[in-house]
């Protein structure tokens, strides 16, 4: 796609109204290219989808896709009928190695037929290089910037959950949060890890996940709900759930005193989590990426380093160096306008138009 041509899209989308990162990344992208670009759920309407294509240069498709398995075609058929067309099929991989190796094969067919890969960032793109399916793609190839997920509002909106964690900080608790899906290869355990060991060291923290636990073959809730139970944890630990509206989210952002993460393979700019509650102006705790450059096509990312409004930590810090640096956050006044989320859905779509 051309940036000077300003291509018109066709974003497929799903009809899920819990939206997660990938599809919430499909639909503030059509929104942020305008009239350009439309919208269009994904189904067994081919008719429908010719319609639509017929103002569009190219299709996008946003993988992974939505309960994928009960949607094994759609996004075969989807493809095949744009490059049919003469359109475009621009394929945006927000991750790849981390998925189950079926989810990975069911997206195979679609390899051929692309005219453009996009990935979340370096990482993701050097594992799909790794990858035998890689040999399928002849389209070119680039990666996007992941601009936060979530934009705030001009007022947020309470819950009963932002009242919670308010009541836990007028009693001096140290309101520790965490934004996004509770996975295992998040190591969000790793924040029951440090909480547990501010309590051997006499302080009182309260835990703030802001998200639901990811629905899968994995014990994903109950293992941690033990672990939380075995470090003496569990009436210390909020789990909000979805949350619905940005409004809600940053409502209950706005009682977090300090956020953090300690992910597998250290921070990367796929991490649109990160971003989000960067833009609450509470400092984030976050260990640093393995690879240099990590975040050299990632303007946002860059600002918010420069500017040191990322709390960095080693890669592969200890529990205990993830706690000190907690606590030497800990009173940080909020610092508003971090993320300026207009200009980093600009850059994406800027990716996306010059791929």
């Amino acid at each position: 796609m051309s940036a000077q041509a300003e291509q018109r899209m066709l974003m497929l989308i799903s009809d899920a109204a819990a939206t997660c990162g990938v599809e919430a990344f499909a639909r503030h992208l059509a929104a942020t290219a305008g009239p350009r670009a439309a919208t269009h759920v994904l189904d067994h309407d081919a008719a429908g989808l010719r319609r639509a294509l017929a103002s569009a240069d190219a299709l996008v498709i946003n993988l992974p896709v939505v309960a994928w398995k009960k949607k094994l075609a759609e996004p075969v058929i989807a493809a095949g009928i744009a490059r049919s067309g003469g359109r475009g099929l621009v394929l945006v991989l927000h991750e790849w190695a981390d998925l189950d190796w079926k989810r990975r094969a069911s997206y195979a067919p679609l390899l051929p037929l692309a005219t453009a890969v996009l990935f979340s960032s370096p990482e993701v793109a050097r594992q799909f290089a790794a990858s035998p399916l890689s040999r399928l793609t002849t389209g070119r190839r680039g990666i996007v910037p992941i601009p936060p997920n979530l934009i705030r509002p001009a007022a947020t909106a309470p819950t009963p959950a932002a009242a919670t964690l308010a009541a836990a900080r007028e009693q001096g608790r140290l309101i520790i949060g965490h934004f996004g899906s509770i996975y295992p290869k998040k190591q969000s355990t790793i924040v029951l890890d440090v909480a547990a060991r501010l309590r051997e060291r006499g302080e009182d923290p309260f835990l703030a996940f802001i998200g639901s636990f990811v629905k899968g073959s994995d014990q994903v809730e109950t293992d941690f709900r033990a672990r939380a139970e075995t470090l003496g944890l569990a009436d210390r630990v909020l789990v909000t759930g979805y949350v619905a509206t940005d409004a809600e989210v940053f409502g209950l952002f706005d009682q977090v005193d300090v956020f953090l993460y300690a992910f597998a393979e250290g921070l990367t700019s796929r991490r649109a989590s990160v971003l989000a509650a960067a833009a609450s102006g509470r400092p984030v705790v976050v260990n640093a990426p393995r690879e240099p450059g990590a975040f050299e096509h990632h303007p946002t990312y860059r600002r918010l380093i420069d500017a040191g409004r990322l709390v960095m930590v080693p890669t592969e810090a200890s529990v205990d160096a993830l706690a000190d640096a907690v606590l030497a956050s800990r009173g940080a006044a909020p610092l508003p306008g971090a993320v300026d989320a207009a200009t980093a859905w600009r850059e994406a779509l800027t990716a996306v138009d010059t791929v």
